[in-house]
C-alpha cells in the first residue's frame, strides 16, 4: 500500500473524529460538517480498497495475511455508513458522538492495515 495515502486516512480520520466527538459532547446534533467529515473517511476507504484491489497486479504485494487486511478493510468501510445512518435516524447529540468514535475506529483500522501490507511477514 502507499504509505504516505495511510498517513493522509490518518490525517482525516483522526481530527474529523475528535471534533465530532467534540461538538457531542458539548450537545451539538449531527450536522453537514460532522456527516461530511465522515463521508471524507468512507470516500479514502472507497479509493484504498481500489488501490488494494490493483496493487498486486503493479508487484506490491502484501506480506502480511490478505484475508485479515480484507476483512479489516471491509469492516472499515461499513462503520462510517452505519454511523451516519445512525446520525440521519436520531438525530441527537449521541448520534454525533458516534461518528466521531466510528472515525477514530477506522484510524486504528488503517494503521492496523498498513502494518499488515508492509511490515507484518518479513
Amino acid at each position: 500500500m502507499i504509505e504516505w495515502f495511510t498517513w493522509l486516512q490518518l490525517a482525516v480520520a483522526i481530527p474529523a473524529g475528535v471534533l465530532c466527538v467534540a461538538l457531542g459532547l458539548v450537545g451539538r446534533k449531527p450536522t453537514d460538517l460532522t456527516m461530511g467529515a465522515t463521508a471524507l473517511v468512507e470516500l479514502l476507504l472507497l479509493v484504498q480498497l481500489v488501490v488494494a484491489i490493483v496493487a498486486p497486479f503493479t508487484g506490491n504485494e502484501a506480506t502480511g495475511s490478505v484475508l485479515e487486511f480484507y476483512t479489516y478493510l471491509i469492516s472499515a468501510i461499513l462503520l462510517p455508513v452505519a454511523a451516519v445512518f445512525w446520525a440521519l435516524i436520531e438525530r441527537n447529540r449521541w448520534s454525533t458522538v458516534i461518528l466521531g468514535v466510528a472515525s477514530l475506529s477506522v484510524a486504528v483500522m488503517v494503521y492496523r492495515m498498513l502494518q499488515i501490507w508492509t511490515v507484518q511477514g518479513r
